[in-house]
């Protein structure tokens, strides 16, 4: 099985940090389904370096969840050293994860995110940076480049490894292109050809068969899921049995695919309270009803719910009508 530095995986599928999405209750039934590492919601350096309370907020990881990794972002060398050690003493984490690929508009006119993939060197101090400040393994999460005409992903790679981060992982599109359009694996095959590092597959994994191709087209040590895990963490199960040549399990029925939505809405109100917990319901929960039949009625209360007795309300009447 894969390892990072000193930090043994139990598989070779892992679920990508997702802004508003891989909180610790999702990140939690995804590891259920089999997801071997998960990673926090990326944070900023300089929010965590002024003590942010919900930046801090967002780094939490339940006693227990191991192998995770924290993700930070930001472009200055000093401040991202300082918030390093304090992301992984709130958060506990086994890996600090420095995000060279988030391709938001707000993100990257900030000079962060895949903003630094124009300016390879800079990149590399602020990796050696965080290395030199942290025990842990460092690892860099970046894309093929910033547009069509400065492809670097190969070079880039370079520059991480030499730098001292322990893993790299790549997502084949652009800046430009954020999610639109295919995702290229050969930069990503040409990536793993030219470093010793693991590296991790990214982009356009929705199947089991999906992840078993990427991983035996691009030779990448590991596969990261993203949006394909939106409402479906069963895609870990499957993924993890395609990669072992063995037949893929069925999705469980509704019933309890809505029971698992509404578990995990449950742990994050008891962390988080139900007014948060309600407020990430209404994009998490729709999600469990894509391409379900009639769903789109159903979908429309959710994305309003208030309470986590709507919560139940709406899901029991999906179980009556949609099952």
């Amino acid at each position: 099985m894969p390892t990072i530095g000193n930090v043994q995986l139990n598989g070779r599928v892992v679920l990508g940090p997702m802004a508003g999405v891989t909180d610790f209750a999702f990140r939690a039934v995804c590891r259920e389904q089999g997801a071997a590492l998960a990673t926090t919601e990326m944070v900023s350096a300089k929010a965590l370096v002024y003590r942010d309370e919900k930046t801090k907020a967002l780094l939490f990881c339940p006693e227990g969840e191991h192998p995770v990794a924290a993700q930070i972002f930001g472009h200055e060398p000093e401040i991202m050293a300082e918030a390093a050690p304090l992301a992984l003493e709130l958060s506990g984490a086994d890996i600090l994860d420095i995000n060279m690929g988030c391709p938001v508009g707000k993100i990257v006119k900030a000079g962060d995110g895949s903003a630094l993939m124009r300016d390879p060197e800079l990149a590399g101090k602020i990796i050696e940076a965080v290395v030199h400040a942290v025990d842990r393994p460092v690892t860099v999460k970046f894309r093929k480049g910033w547009d069509a005409g400065s492809i670097n992903a190969v070079e880039f790679a370079k520059v991480c490894e030499s730098a001292g981060a322990a893993a790299i992982a790549v997502h084949g599109r652009t800046r430009v292109q954020m999610y639109a359009g295919r995702a290229d694996w050969d930069i990503i095959r040409e990536v793993k050809r030219a470093v010793s590092i693991p590296v991790t597959a990214n982009g356009d994994v929705f199947t089991g068969a999906d992840a078993e191709h990427i991983l035996r087209y691009t030779g990448a040590d590991l596969c990261m899921i993203g949006r394909g895990a939106f409402g479906n963490p069963w895609l870990f199960a499957q993924a993890n049995a395609a990669i072992a040549g063995e037949e893929e399990p069925a999705l469980p029925p509704l019933s309890v695919r809505m029971d698992t939505a509404v578990g995990q809405i449950r742990a994050l109100a008891e962390v988080s309270g139900e007014r948060i917990a309600c407020l990430e319901a209404r994009h998490h929960l729709p999600w469990y009803l894509h391409g379900v039949p009639h769903g789109a009625y159903y979908r429309n209360q959710l994305v309003h719910v208030e309470t986590l007795e709507d919560v139940d309300r709406i899901v029991k009447d999906i179980k009556r009508d949609l099952q």
